[in-house]
């Protein structure tokens, strides 16, 4: 998993604001000041086709598109503006008529009963936020701004009385992260050009912060991650990936026991996993890949950690063996342990791993639950040779990577066991003995990678048989033999065979040697036989001397 950038995506259910409901119950009719608002919020708008409805004509605003009201009291309630939701999607056949532009109206600040904004994904082009929209934090329950070109610099959000779900992400915001109130529960800040410390931003909190998802991933912040969680216990999820932080992983981690999901790929950590990690029983994902993390990986992991579902700790120092605690994770189905140090055997109790023996599709999102909804996990994966993104169908992917360490011994006849299996890399390790006769039981596979190892004898029979192979390569081993017939394993490039004494289809047939003493007996005949030729050119040459 090189990896997996990944972004936490929010999907929030919609119960958490009680007080809208949808077009189909009776309503009473807007406030004409609010009424009055929402025209000159449009008319700072470029909106297409998207807004048309919203006419002074049209009087109740409630059954504006886009536009929710308390049903008991008329106010306006949300204004759910992105252009990818899928309310205002749904009345169009044309998604990119539906992206506004313009500038923000400071009416917005008339609208005193707000509770819930959306403006994601929109062209407003590189804006600068004006100073008075950050006041509506103070009461709104939502604000998602996402993925617009909206910079400058995030103030300190220290004002808002109600919890706070805020998503500033994928802008061009500089500067230092700003401070928040404790009520916020929901921070994404991810894909800006924030810089700087964590420090301030995270310690000398007086009291108990409500923070449940952290996400500040693709940003420039650096610096030592800080020492001082245990302000923080509420947290779920945190995503610190792509930064350029340094140092250790802090052991106050250990202090966020309702901790999920924790990925820190793609910084400069150094030194060994803490031990007071054992206390975040609830994991499911840890993701350290890409970093310069050293020591064993810790037997412990196997045992309290037993809820884990994705461990990812590609490119980094780990060495030793690989734990044989491991197997005692029942929930697994990503397993990156690729580009390390490791050595020994693999572990003959992998067939433990029951998560990947299952066929069964029950999730394709592996999603994590919050007091104001629900998130998904988005991973890069190393699959069939390609970086690839999963976000819908990371909770289908069912993964061993093991390449790249000095592991040794035989690949275990238990492996073929995990018949849920989609990827198996075992390559540039120092594996010997056979292909495991069975590995066609594993009918889901569809990338194998065994080359580069010293793996001898035959291509088993039964690997014909593994009809979703998309990605194959056994080169550089000393596989004997010809490869199995059948149009799956010759669909693949003489490239997957190369390096080995391998022969049939799709290898080139070579050319038949001729036998050294037919050579001989040519030449003795040749000896035999009168060149005419060189006779009367003789005679002729003497004759006119």
């Amino acid at each position: 998993m090189d990896f997996v950038a990944i972004d936490l995506l929010m999907l929030l259910c919609l119960n958490i604001f009680t007080n809208s409901f949808s077009k189909g119950i009776p309503q009473p009719s807007c406030i004409k000041s609010e009424r009055q608002a929402l025209l000159k919020i449009k008319q700072q708008l470029k909106h297409s086709n998207m807004l048309t409805g919203w006419k002074a004509g049209n009087e109740d605003c409630c059954n504006w598109v886009s536009v929710f009201c308390n049903t008991v009291t008329g106010h306006v309630t949300e204004l759910q503006l992105g252009s990818s939701n899928d309310t205002i999607a749904s009345r169009s056949k044309k998604a990119g008529s539906l992206k506004l532009g313009g500038k923000l109206s400071p009416a917005l600040l008339d609208l005193k009963h707000l509770s819930y904004l959306d403006l994601s994904n929109n062209d407003f082009g590189p804006t600068q936020i004006p100073d008075w929209f950050w006041n509506l934090t103070s009461h709104l329950q939502y604000l998602n701004i996402s993925g617009n070109q909206f910079q400058g610099k995030i103030p300190d959000l220290l004002t808002n009385q109600a919890s706070l779900v805020l998503d500033l992400s994928f802008n061009n915001f500089t500067g230092s992260l700003p401070g928040i109130s404790f009520n916020v529960t929901v921070l994404d800040l991810s894909n800006n050009v924030l810089s700087g410390s964590m420090s301030q931003f995270l310690c000398h909190k007086k009291h108990q912060m409500k923070l449940e998802v952290l996400n500040l991933e693709g940003n420039y912040l650096s610096g030592e991650i800080p020492d001082c969680w245990e302000k923080w216990r509420s947290l779920v999820a945190i995503e610190l990936c792509n930064n350029n932080f340094s140092g250790g992983i802090p052991s106050s981690m250990g202090a966020l026991t309702s901790l999920e999901s924790l990925h820190l790929r793609n910084n400069h950590l150094e030194g060994e996993i803490p031990d007071s990690l054992t206390n975040c029983t609830q994991l499911l994902t840890l993701e350290f890949a890409t970093n310069h993390l050293s020591g064993e990986i810790p037997p412990w992991m196997g045992e309290r950690l037993s809820k884990l579902i994705i461990i990812s700790f590609q490119s980094n120092r780990f060495h030793g063996h690989v734990p044989e605690q491991i197997c005692g994770l029942s929930s697994l189905q990503i397993l990156d342990l690729s580009h390390n140090n490791l050595s020994g055997n693999i572990p003959s109790c992998i067939n433990n791993l029951t998560a990947m023996i299952s066929r069964k599709m029950t999730r394709g999102k592996i999603s994590y639950k919050t007091s104001k909804g629900c998130f998904f996990d988005n991973m890069a994966l190393m699959m069939k040779g390609t970086m690839l993104d999963y976000s819908n169908t990371l909770g289908l992917i069912k993964l061993v990577d093991l390449s790249d360490n000095n592991l040794s011994g035989e690949i275990p006849e238990e492996m073929t066991m995990l018949t849920g299996l989609l990827s198996l890399n075992l390559s540039k390790n120092h594996l010997v003995g056979k292909i495991p006769s069975k590995i066609g039981a594993i009918k889901t596979l569809e990338c194998v990678d065994l080359s580069e190892n010293n793996l001898s004898g035959k291509i088993p029979d039964s690997m014909s048989e593994l009809s979703f192979l998309s990605y194959l390569n056994l080169s550089y081993n000393n596989l004997t033999g010809q490869i199995p017939t059948g149009t799956q394993l010759q669909s693949f490039s003489a490239s997957s065979f190369l390096g080995n004494k391998l022969y049939g289809p799709p290898l080139p047939t070579p050319k038949t040697p001729v036998p050294a003493s037919k050579i001989v007996e040519e030449q003795v005949e040749n000896r035999k036989q009168v060149d005419w030729n060189i006779i009367w050119m003789e005679i002729g040459f003497w004759c006119g001397f």
